[in-house]
């Protein structure tokens, strides 16, 4: 069964590609590659006419929340997502709540044909699904969500067990229009330096020692980040 709702500790860090090779020696030794170690992520942000949502990520509330649709290539899933962010003095925490559905049913939630609760009755996999889609669906109505914007990216991921988890999202794209799950000739380059990769570093306590050497070696450190509120100020500038 997959897993539903995640809480962790979450750091971000934005690398170069050589950065990234030098850090990849170490993790090789001391994580395994995720099972999903290579995919294709397509994440579509609902918000609002104001885009409230979303300039929530760019103030840096002490709480702040965003309900996207989360797809991967090749797969026909959906996943209903709820992401809440707590920003405390040291650590960012993360909540992440989440249902399943196949792309037909996404269609007909987004051209309110059904709620989200009533799809997630159809494909319950948990107790926990019916509750997550109740929230969106109060999302939806209180703020009138609709989709927004497309952000793709390719992620590397690796992982231990004892909860520590490292991606790497790179070639990021993202477009306003035509939101669904593919990739179109309308895509716009996400980055335009060097450091154009995102390293999320994702534990549920301190990290270990190798990891804390490394990064301070290579004097990477974490930054307040959010792509969704990069691609918001992109747009804003171009408007």
């Amino acid at each position: 069964m997959e897993v539903k709702v995640f809480d962790r500790i979450e750091k971000k860090y934005l690398i170069t590609k050589d950065e990234k090779n030098q850090l990849l020696e170490s993790i090789s030794k001391n994580l395994s590659k995720d099972n999903y170690h290579q995919s294709c992520i397509y994440n579509i942000y609902f918000d609002n006419h104001n885009h409230d949502l979303i300039a929530q990520s760019i103030d840096w509330t002490d709480f702040k929340h965003k309900v996207r649709a989360r797809s991967y290539g090749g797969y026909d899933r959906v996943f209903m997502e709820i992401k809440t962010k707590i920003h405390g003095e040291e650590e960012n925490i993360g909540f992440k709540r989440r249902f399943m559905i196949t792309k037909k049913d996404y269609k007909k939630f987004i051209s309110k044909k059904k709620t989200a609760e009533e799809l997630a009755k159809k494909s319950i996999e948990s107790p926990t699904d019916i509750q997550i889609a109740r929230e969106i669906d109060y999302y939806f109505k209180i703020f009138n969500l609709k989709p927004k914007i497309l952000v793709i990216y390719d992620r590397e991921s690796y992982r231990n067990d004892s909860g520590l988890r490292i991606t790497f999202d790179e070639n990021l794209t993202y477009r306003s229009n035509d939101l669904d799950f593919c990739k179109t000739n309308d895509d716009k380059i996400y980055f335009k330096d060097d450091h154009d990769i995102i390293m999320e570093i994702k534990s549920h306590g301190t990290l270990p020692l190798w990891l804390v050497k490394n990064l301070s070696t290579l004097s990477i450190y974490p930054e307040r980040f959010s792509k969704i509120g990069r691609v918001y100020q992109a747009i804003l500038n171009k408007a």
